[in-house]
């Protein structure tokens, strides 16, 4: 029988407007966050140089591996949490919510030793050049000082969106943008501290967004309210998250190391390669910033929908999510095709830099739909709870391709137009497949079965 949260528009409202409705905030969030880190990028590559400009860009797939695990594994939480949020299960809402915070707690400390300890050995295993290998240290080093805010905002705004409200993340990483970019300035542009100074302005900035989402979770009066004293593991609830959780959590190392081996080869080009490579994580992060938040989106509603057995509900709105992203990306595609020499323009007035990066462009823009379908359907079935399934897939289709076709097709022919190719065969791959499992595989029955829905009505 179908149960339903009074007031809940997730579960009950018209479908296009309430994913609209959840993903808008998301997607301005995101935006101010990418904002944030874009401006760093940006202050770096016209106030330092492209030396430091590319340290900091070699640094990302480093922090993204470790990063990546947890915030992965904590997902598992805004699955479960959704789907206490829409059963209305308040009990075990309030254990997910506190077993969340603790995990993102330990995962941050893990990730601050472990990150100190191999940051120049994994610098020097990447092959970064001599000339950037101080700066690159550096601001990993800062970066992890501050790691545990990272993890502990993360996490929160996890909760926060797994119980609908999309809008409170969106006015903390506003705050949080605005701070970043005031003490970008302050210390980059006023003092001189180059590199250490945009370590240190997003170490701060990550602080004042875990503070505000703490106490929005402490303040509350709802079920999910977080309370100190209460911060703890549930280990029925912890074994829940982890058998969501960790699947994502090892599909982002994946990710990760795939990344790690291209950047690598990226490395290998040299410092005009590495800075153009660096710029255009940031200029198409605009792109993966909206698929990013319709995914988010399409988990948080089949999730709610899926724990109020409303399973009509969570095809409808798989169905209108994909054709809402699909039209959105195509369209941001085409922009990115027709300006992208003005937008790197934004990051260096460098000329080889420039012409490198437009030369990836061109491979890389005109694939970006293909991943909206593995976005979209991987998301909806992990926010059913099924998870082993789209990590598999993932980690084959994208992640395994992409190591093979740098250890064997790049060197038949060594440039960075075939490395770049990479993208689009893998993304093909592995949407198709996607697709296939999505439409034939009997994911959702298997999810009412593993759930214990009992004679459902859909």
């Amino acid at each position: 029988m179908e149960r339903s949260v009074q007031g809940n528009s997730i579960i009950e409202g018209v479908i296009w407007k309430q994913l609209l409705i959840f993903f808008f905030p998301i997607l301005i969030g995101t935006f101010f966050q990418q904002l944030y880190n874009t401006v760093d990028t940006i202050i770096v590559g016209q106030y330092v140089g492209k030396q430091a400009l590319a340290a900091v860009g070699t640094t990302s797939t480093l922090i993204n591996l470790l990063v990546g695990f947890f915030v992965g594994i904590s997902s598992g939480a805004t699955v479960i949490i959704s789907q206490f949020f829409g059963g209305a299960d308040w009990k075990n809402l309030s254990k997910a919510v506190h077993t969340s915070i603790a995990l993102a707690l330990g995962g941050g400390g893990i990730i601050l030793v472990t990150g100190l300890l191999t940051a120049r050995p994994a610098l020097v295993l990447l092959g970064v050049p001599e000339e950037i290998m101080e700066d690159a240290l550096l601001y990993l080093n800062v970066y992890y000082g501050g790691i545990i805010f990272c993890m502990v905002y993360n996490v929160g705004t996890g909760v926060l969106r797994a119980i609908g409200d999309s809008r409170m993340p969106l006015y903390v990483l506003i705050v949080c943008c605005l701070v970043n970019i005031v003490l970008d300035l302050l210390f980059v542009v006023a003092f001189r501290w180059g590199v250490l100074g945009v370590a240190l302005a997003t170490a701060i900035s990550q602080g004042a967004s875990a503070l505000l989402v703490m106490l929005r979770l402490m303040l509350t009066h709802e079920p999910y309210r977080v309370e100190l004293r209460r911060i703890r593991f549930d280990p029925g609830i912890l074994r829940s998250v982890i058998r969501i959780g960790l699947p994502a959590g090892m599909q982002s190392v994946m990710y990760s190391l795939s990344n790690l081996l291209i950047q690598a080869s990226i490395n290998s080009f040299g410092t005009d390669a590495i800075a153009s490579w660096a710029a255009i994580g940031k200029i198409d992060g605009f792109i993966w910033m909206v698929m990013g938040a319709f995914g988010i989106s399409i988990t948080t509603f089949v999730g709610q929908n899926f724990g109020a057995q409303k399973y009509a509900r969570v095809k409808r709105s798989v169905k209108i999510c994909l054709a809402m992203t699909l039209g959105t990306t195509i369209g941001l595609s085409v922009i990115l095709l027709l300006f992208m020499e003005p937008l790197l323009r934004f990051f260096t007035g460098d000329a080889a830099v420039i012409s490198l990066g437009q030369d990836f462009l061109r491979i890389l823009a005109p694939s970006y739909f293909t991943f909206v379908f593995i976005e979209i359907f991987s998301g909806a079935i992990r926010g059913a709870g099924e998870a082993l399934q789209p990590m598999l897939i993932t980690t084959f289709g994208v992640c395994g391709l992409r190591i093979l076709w740098i250890l064997a097709a790049v060197p038949l022919n060594p440039t960075m137009q075939m490395v770049a190719m990479n993208y689009p065969v893998t993304w093909v791959t592995t949407a198709v497949v996607f697709t296939v499992y999505y439409c034939r595989m009997n994911w959702l029955e298997r999810s009412k079965k593993a759930a214990g829905h009992i004679q459902p009505r859909a």
